[in-house]
């Protein structure tokens, strides 16, 4: 694959520590005790035992319940994945080396794929922070009071609240490495390009979500069932069209910015403050509805437990890295990583722990028909 090893990509694997011409083959195994820190083997098994209770719990809701919801949404974020992300990895073997250059290399773990390109745990990532995301609007009812079209915004801003944290922190572990001279990359939040901060962390699920609702969820919501194979192109269709959705979603920032990068910003910024202004006020009213007893209590204890280890995990996380983020100078800590924005991943830690504690804090059983709602329609319990 030494072909497809881009000069920019051979440098950001240089910088942290591998050779992109050497490295690997489809797949390739290391010891988790050699990798570049701690925080690496620690940040894998997180995310991939999340990723693994989220599909075991996903194939028991359809077996029990006939609920497919959630394997669609996670199989859903595996086909969005792999349509997005193997381009960026290899522009000239797609052919668009010309328009886009390499824009970020991960560095090496334990297991990775693609020749050092893409680790085990961003395989599992996807599918575990949307189902962490979109199970939190679920249970809050968001969904079944305003539709498909809030509800997915709301999954935007609660998976945005999570992603950040981990985004911030990243590349000062050496986690990863952004390719800042890349122009798709600008402007920068500190450490981490804006239209990460906006696509990827936001429009991406909300993105998903929506089409996951509109083929699926509300469906179920309302009492019908699915075949295998109506499940199988409906979850293709789902990543294709959620992959489309990433592209139209953020047109105004990619169209309208394209010759400015500070226009580029602005407009990245707005999307993101247009999605906050609709789904903090949903995501509370829901809230207080759901306290007041008034909501049908969907209830999913396994992404109640994950949403809390995962916030736990990345609170040590910060809390070991933040020695080296408050002696950083000019933007990079001692280990040599840039370092995130404080104030912004403590905002999200905040959202992210009070969207958590809803559902924790909700009822976690109730009848359909003391709740109010036909059977036939009413939620099954997790």
């Amino acid at each position: 694959m030494s072909d497809h090893c881009s000069p920019t990509f051979a440098r950001l694997a240089t910088e942290m520590g591998f050779s992109c011409r050497t490295e690997g083959g489809l797949i390739a195994f290391r010891n988790p005790f050699a990798l570049e820190n701690w925080t690496l083997p620690v940040l894998e098994v997180v995310i991939i035992l999340g990723a693994v209770l989220t599909l075991v719990h996903a194939i028991r809701r359809l077996r029990r319940d006939g609920d497919p919801t959630n394997l669609v949404l996670w199989f859903g974020a595996t086909a969005y994945l792999f349509i997005i992300e193997p381009p960026l990895y290899f522009p000239a073997a797609f052919g668009i080396s010309g328009h886009v250059d390499t824009m970020f290399a991960h560095n090496v773990f334990t297991v990775d794929f693609l020749w050092g390109r893409l680790p085990l745990y961003i395989v599992a990532i996807y599918p575990f922070m949307a189902t962490i995301a979109f199970e939190i609007v679920r249970m809050l009812g968001v969904f079944r009071r305003y539709g498909v079209l809030v509800g997915a915004i709301c999954v935007g801003f609660v998976h945005h609240a999570f992603y950040e944290i981990f985004d911030h922190i990243g590349p000062q572990l050496k986690w990863w490495e952004w390719s800042t001279g890349n122009s798709l990359n600008q402007p920068m939040f500190d450490s981490v390009p804006l239209s990460s901060v906006v696509v990827f962390a936001a429009l991406w699920p909300m993105s998903l979500a929506f089409f996951v609702q509109l083929f699926v969820g509300r469906h179920v919501d309302s009492g019908r069932e699915f075949s295998g194979l109506q499940l199988v192109w409906r979850t293709i269709v789902i990543g294709i069209l959620g992959s489309a959705g990433t592209g139209v979603l953020p047109i105004p920032a990619t169209v309208l910015g394209a010759n400015n990068i500070t226009v580029r910003g602005w407009l990245y910024a707005a999307e993101l403050v247009v999605l906050s202004v609709i789904a903090i006020p949903v995501l509370v009213r829901q809230w207080v509805r759901l306290r007041q007893g008034e909501v049908p209590a969907y209830s999913d204890n396994v992404v109640r437990i994950c949403s809390g280890v995962y916030l736990a995990a990345m609170a040590v996380l910060w809390l070991t890295a933040l020695p080296d983020f408050l002696h950083a100078s000019n933007g990079w800590a001692r280990n040599a990583g840039p370092v995130g924005n404080i104030w912004y991943t403590i905002a999200c830690f905040v959202v992210a722990i009070l969207c958590s504690a809803a559902v924790f804090a909700g009822p976690r059983s109730r009848s359909a028909v003391s709740a109010g709602v036909s059977p036939e329609v009413a939620p099954a319990a997790g």
